[in-house]
């Protein structure tokens, strides 16, 4: 089950994913508008990210990053700070797919999918987006991956085994 996170208890960093100029027709003109993709995280497994619209760039920022907050997930890590095993994230048409890698290898990842990792404190890990390039869609689809993560622990639970018996 998982646990409410209290972003403001954490350290967190952000990083601006994206900013968008997006412009709407009304009966006067063109209204123009900002949108801003931000991640935020505290490099120990906390990531959140989130999408903040308004008239200013500023403002735009503030707002995703308070909706980043919102949606902070905890990030489970083996011993070389990567991920237990391999998954691909979906979301619309991007996919990701996000491989552990050894110690010393680093990030090998486009700028969405790097943010996300970056912050969230994995450090060795492979990485590659298929299908749709779309910032905001290839965080979605990293995070939704992230998300499904289990640790040995917890498969060894939901077959009845021990771990050992597991890895065996």
């Amino acid at each position: 089950m998982k646990t409410k996170i209290d972003a403001n208890a954490l350290d967190l960093k952000d990083r601006v994913v994206a900013i968008k100029r997006v412009t709407k027709v009304v009966k006067g003109g063109r209204t123009m508008s900002f949108s801003a993709l931000v991640v935020v995280g505290d490099g120990a497994g906390h990531v959140g990210f989130g999408l903040g619209k308004a008239q200013e760039t500023t403002e735009a920022i503030r707002k995703g990053r308070e909706d980043a907050k919102k949606n902070m997930i905890y990030i489970e890590r083996d011993e070389n700070d990567s991920i237990y095993h391999q998954i691909i994230g979906n979301f619309g048409s991007a996919n990701v797919l996000i491989k552990p890698a050894p110690a010393g290898t680093g990030i090998i990842a486009g700028s969405p999918v790097r943010a996300v990792m970056e912050l969230a404190g994995i450090k060795n890990v492979i990485t590659k987006c298929i299908g749709s390039r779309n910032k905001q869609n290839v965080v979605h689809a990293t995070v939704r991956g992230l998300k499904v993560l289990k640790t040995p622990q917890q498969v060894a639970r939901l077959r009845g085994k021990d771990v050992e018996e597991l890895l065996a």
